[in-house]
Parts: structure tokens; sequence; C-alpha cells
């Protein structure tokens, strides 16, 4: 019994590591999205000024704002030009869709805690169950309880 109980402590112990990073990235990725929801407020602000804009992974080349107009990649790598306003739309969308993700993600962790303290508390029970002093269930025995006894009954 002892070995099931360790074994399904292990799994849940894989399973919350694993919301665990998917937590983590859902909140790196709300982080940047903002962050971009943030920058696309400053991009009227410093219309023909010089930017940095990344061409690849860290790799950046000087250029100058000369519009508002974006191109936005809406999926399957698939681009059409969006307004400002219509592209933050977008991005608050993907926050919010974000966050039902970590909402989901912590009620998932909330069973298994659920699911640890009732195995807990199943395992108690039955080790209050079983007697030390005669090794039976819900016994009745009338020996002298020593501090090791944990049954609840008269001895």
């Amino acid at each position: 019994m002892d070995e099931e109980i360790n074994q399904r402590f292990r799994i849940f112990e894989r399973e919350i590591a694993q919301i665990q990073e998917q937590l983590q990235a859902i909140e790196q990725a709300t982080l940047d999205l903002s962050q971009i929801n943030f920058g696309l407020d400053e991009i009227p602000k410093n219309k023909d000024s010089e930017i940095l804009a990344p061409i690849g992974r860290g790799i950046f080349v000087k250029a100058k704002i000369i519009s508002d107009e974006l191109t936005v990649d809406v999926g399957e790598g698939t681009f059409v030009k969006k307004t400002i306003p219509e592209t933050k739309k977008i991005i608050l969308e993907q926050i919010e869709k974000l966050n039902n993700m970590k909402n989901d993600l912590e009620n998932e962790l909330e069973k298994i805690n659920q699911e640890i303290t009732n195995i807990m508390q199943e395992v108690q029970k039955k080790e209050m169950k079983n007697c030390d002093h005669c090794s039976e269930e819900d016994c009745e025995c009338e020996e002298s309880c020593d501090e090791n006894c944990q049954c609840e009954h008269e001895h």
C-alpha cells in the first residue's frame, strides 16, 4: 500500500512541476504582450524617429518609423495590415485567453492539492484504526496505552 501511495505522490509531483512550468510560460507571454501593448502607444509619439528594429534572434537594424500602420501575423503565416487600436484589441484578447488558461491551470493545481489532502487523510485514518498493541482494526483490548499507540481505544 505504501509503494502505491508513493507512486501516486511521484505522479502528482510531476504533474505539479509541469503545471508550474506552463504557468511560468503564460506569465512570460502575458508580460511580453503587455510590453508590446505599451510600446504600441509610443509609435505615434515617435513618428519619424530612428529605432532599433529586431530582424532576428538578438539582431537589430536601425529603422525609421514612417507610418503607424502595422503588419500583424494573425496566424498560420498570414499577415494583415492593422491600425494601432486594432492591434491593441488583438493583444488584449490574447492576454485574456492567457489569463483563462492560467485560471484553468490554477484550478488543476487546486484539484491535485485536494487529492493529495484526501490521500493524506485516508492514510491517517488507516493508521489510527490499527492498534499497535494487538494489530487488529477497531480493537477493544484492555492493555494500557503507551505513547506509540494512536488507536484512540481504551487500553
